[in-house]
């Protein structure tokens, strides 16, 4: 089968940084699925792993966790989905990923494609949905509210992937305000469009924002990139006991200005749950049902924005380049070989 991969970390700028090949198409074993891959997108995850772990593997690592595509096999103890069916994931980051003709996924976290949408418009998806709706409900606890806090929700980088499918969730789910942060006109009116009830600057003080608002502290906070140089505009402007999220690396993160109103801090990672085969791993594949209903009912849509064309090296190279720019307008997608 086709694959794109890469031989040893490092930048993008560099040759070979991926490359295309040739590999054996895998066979299911256990609980997994076999999928033909129709469309793929590219996330951060894709870029810092790229950058910084080794392959760990005989061959080329393979990239990408999100996909839409159709069940060819099926392992042994594989029951929930037929051959045929059209699915959706994130997959799984110790496992090689779905930059290829064909991938094995567990079937515990698939859920069925949404039938409303593109492959393309699906690919975008998964692994921004599940890395939201965890954070939301499962770490913030979003319906739970804070304690005498303005029943909000400041979301810092908004129009990036994960940002702009949660806002989505928030108006869809619950009655919280959503206020969202951008700094571009095109990303402002991204949020805007998809339902953010404020848009704010996280190129200007944010505290002093979210003050002029007049609704209060909001009782959560959830961090999307760059949360290193937001910590100390956060403590000031989150409601006491209220709940802090991220999803980033920041090289030191130092949460004492959380002290003294007692701020839980909650980091989301969405791949932990089949990384460590956790008994909940299959609320995956039931988040991402859930979500293929709210799309079929129109509540919900793709953050796809722009399909770089067929699934190989040079459109990989370029999906990467322009993730690290940090310009990007909700998800880049791929599809086809």
């Amino acid at each position: 089968m086709k694959a794109v991969g890469y031989e040893a970390p490092g930048p993008i700028e560099r040759d070979g940084a991926l490359i295309d090949f040739e590999t054996e198409t895998p066979t299911p074993t256990g609980r997994d699925l076999l999928v033909r891959v129709a469309a793929v997108s590219v996330n951060p995850v894709d870029t810092k792993v790229r950058k910084g772990r080794p392959t760990e593997c005989a061959g080329p690592r393979i990239l990408g966790w999100d996909c839409a595509g159709e069940v060819v096999g099926l392992g042994p103890d594989a029951s929930a989905f037929a051959v045929g069916d059209a699915v959706w994931y994130a997959g799984a980051i110790n496992r090689q990923g779905t930059n290829a003709e064909y991938h094995l996924v567990d079937e515990r976290i698939v859920g069925r494609k949404p039938a409303s949408v593109s492959n393309a418009e699906a690919a975008a998806l998964p692994l921004t949905t599940l890395t939201a709706h965890e954070m939301l409900f499962d770490r913030l606890r979003v319906l739970d509210p804070v304690p005498g806090a303005a029943p909000a929700v400041l979301i810092i980088g908004g129009a990036g992937g994960v940002g702009s499918i949660a806002i989505q969730l928030l108006r869809a789910k619950t009655d919280l305000r959503v206020i969202a942060t951008a700094s571009r006109d095109e990303t402002k009116a991204w949020v805007r469009d998809l339902g953010a009830h404020h848009v704010i600057d996280h190129s200007q003080p944010l505290a002093e924002q979210v003050a002029a608002l007049g609704m209060g502290q909001p009782g959560f906070v959830f961090s999307t990139n760059q949360t290193g140089a937001y910590i100390e505009e956060v403590a000031e402007l989150i409601a006491p006991q209220g709940r802090f999220g991220l999803i980033d690396d920041p090289e030191g993160l130092d949460i004492m200005p959380f002290k003294t109103k007692a701020i839980s801090t909650h980091w989301e990672m969405m791949f932990t749950r089949p990384v460590f085969a956790t008994p909940d791993m299959h609320i995956q594949g039931q988040i991402l049902t859930e979500v293929a209903g709210l799309l079929d009912a129109g509540k919900l849509r793709s953050t796809a924005t722009e399909v770089l064309g067929a699934i190989n090296a040079a459109n990989l190279t370029r999906a990467h380049k322009a993730l690290e720019s940090n310009t990007v307008r909700g998800k880049l997608v791929l599809e086809g070989f």
